[in-house]
């Protein structure tokens, strides 16, 4: 997350398989709720939204990216761990260039040496129930 009072620009990819969407799973300690959202992450000065994802996509779980298509720019505005957030961001649809990731059911990554995320497959019409929550709910629009 940015520091107060800054919007950070992100870069995020949709991943689809049939039914399943592959997403990471975030959990909020203030709410205690657990979340779901598409991967991806910063956008670098200078960098274009497009090699952000692909970057981010490599550095967090080493997959490369294929089909990659521009779906539209979202701004979303939220509370996570009790502090504003603001991001704007640039979202992607897209597959990956190795099959194996389709043959997963999760993966652990890491963000940074402390934070480790768990990105799995999820059924679309468990988020779409409310059984599972997908932030931002605008993303619906998309699926």
């Amino acid at each position: 997350m940015s520091k107060a009072g800054e919007i950070r620009v992100i870069a995020l990819g949709l991943i689809r398989n049939g039914k399943r969407i592959f997403l990471s799973e975030g959990y909020d300690p203030v709410k205690q709720e657990t979340f779901y959202r598409a991967l991806g992450g910063g956008v670098d000065f200078g960098e274009t939204s497009h090699a952000a994802l692909k970057r981010e996509f490599q550095e967090e779980i080493q997959a490369d990216l294929t089909n990659i298509k521009y779906l539209g720019c979202i701004e979303n505005l939220f509370i996570f761990n009790g502090r504003q957030g603001h991001e704007i961001i640039q979202l992607y649809q897209c597959d990956f260039a190795d099959s194996k990731f389709y043959q997963l059911e999760s993966l652990v990554f890491s963000e940074s040496p402390h934070h480790k995320h768990r990105a799995l497959w999820i059924d679309i019409s468990r988020l779409k129930s409310g059984e599972l929550r997908l932030v931002p709910e605008v993303f619906f629009e998309y699926l």
